[in-house]
């Protein structure tokens, strides 16, 4: 239990971070923002506030802001259509019910001759009790309006607020912004974590040590200055891990200065197992040292090491020199996370961190359907000078998620048989 609310809290953060993301940017440059949501299927909470509903959905394995005019949103509005309208004091429309008419027995009922809920934000129409030879009457519609289809009410979105009308800068940077706030979240826990933690030197010192390690047990202490092991010399703490790991099993002499008093202490290191290697281990962490600023400078190092590493094992994958069948999904992160979780929560969040910067980097990738690839077309645009045929992108992206859904499911496949099948 405790690894799947370590699951769904690791996944929740880094989802609420990546939309965060864009949903701050697309606000910011005027965009409708009509729904936030973490996780997919079926609602199960949801909170509107302002213009935007909030909303917690059953699967913890992604998100999405729904900004206007990027999907079909509501009903047009045909000539020879009846509607019901609701106008304000101003006499202008508020409300534009669609069907469920009886339900707002205070509406106006009227043919639609023309309308345009984008840009000049008009209903042209003949209210019932007009006689035919009437002129049709103009009804103004208010930039908040409410189209109201099937008991749902929707928000119209003149022009200015749509994703499209937007500059690129605009549009590109709201689409950059959720790959970006995934690595600010990683900035961010490494730079939690070092100032918990401390930040590892490579002193030749003692760091903390475990209750159940041979380093205990032979009588060491934190903060212990290794002048020797085996009368080897040690000028850092890489030379200590070094020369522990070559002696699995076998006693050594740690000569080391306590309290400006040097002592020798026989420890016999015990064994573990990595990759089918035999190493050395005393139950000793790191020195460290603590200081904000120096945390904030380890954090943004650490998002560059680990964003660096990501991107080696990506190239290699691109090579061939690392196979699609060691790519985990969510079967294998979700067994990557019970296996950290079980080693302390600060273990816990430097994974939580890494997997924020894969996250986004997967995301900046140029393929279709993902942030990077419409990163791509908006580069296209900028070439071109003029944006791609909206509906050829949409079938590019349409084609990218299938494609995606795809290796989504041989990926978990692959997961389920290396965990649970073998």
């Amino acid at each position: 239990m405790n690894t799947v609310i370590a699951f769904i809290v690791i996944f929740g953060a880094l989802v609420f971070f990546h939309e965060f993301g864009h949903f701050l940017f697309a606000k910011r440059a005027g965009i409708l923002c009509r729904e936030f949501a973490i996780g997919m299927g079926p609602k199960i909470f949801a909170y509107k506030k302002g213009e935007t509903v909030y909303t917690l959905r059953l699967l913890p394995l992604g998100g999405y802001v729904r900004m206007a005019g990027e999907d079909p949103e509501m009903a047009e509005l045909k000539p020879g259509r009846r509607i019901g309208i609701v106008l304000n004091d101003e006499e202008e429309i508020t409300k534009i019910i669609v069907n469920g008419k009886d339900r707002y027995p205070n509406a106006r009922v009227i043919e639609v001759e023309k309308a345009d809920l984008e840009h000049q934000l008009f209903i042209k129409g003949y209210e019932e009790e007009e006689e035919e030879e009437e002129e049709a009457r103009v009804f103004p519609v208010h930039r908040e309006a409410v189209m109201v289809e099937d008991g749902l009410e929707t928000q119209i979105s003149p022009w200015d607020r749509q994703f499209a009308s937007k500059t690129l800068g605009q549009r590109a940077m709201t689409i950059f912004a959720g790959p970006l706030f995934n690595f600010i979240l990683a900035f961010i826990v490494f730079s939690i974590v070092a100032i918990i933690q401390g930040i590892p030197t490579d002193e030749p010192e003692l760091g903390r040590l475990t209750s159940d390690g041979a380093a205990q047990e032979a009588g060491l202490q934190e903060g212990d200055k290794v002048i020797s092991i085996n009368g080897q010399g040690v000028a850092s703490w890489s030379d200590i891990v070094a020369i522990v790991q070559e002696n699995p099993q076998s006693e050594v002499e740690f000569t080391v200065e306590r309290n400006g008093e040097v002592m020798d202490m026989p420890v016999t290191p015990q064994v573990h197992e990595i990759e089918d290697q035999r190493i050395g281990v005393i139950g000793v962490y790191s020195p460290v040292e603590k200081s904000f600023f120096g945390s904030i400078v380890h954090g943004a190092k650490e998002t560059y090491l680990w964003t660096v590493e990501i991107l080696r094992l990506l190239g290699q994958l691109v090579t061939g020199q690392f196979s699609i069948d060691m790519l985990s999904g969510p079967v294998g992160i979700y067994v990557s996370t019970d296996t950290v979780a079980k080693s302390g929560i600060m273990n816990l969040m430097t994974w939580a961190g890494a997997l924020s910067i894969n996250l986004g980097i997967m995301n900046l990738l140029p393929l279709p359907a993902l942030d990077g690839g419409r990163l791509l077309f908006f580069f296209f645009e900028a070439v071109r000078g003029k944006p791609l045929d909206r509906q050829k992108e949409g079938m590019v992206h349409f084609v990218g998620f299938a494609l995606l859904m795809l290796l989504m499911i041989v990926v978990t496949w692959n997961d389920i048989q290396r965990f649970f099948l073998q």
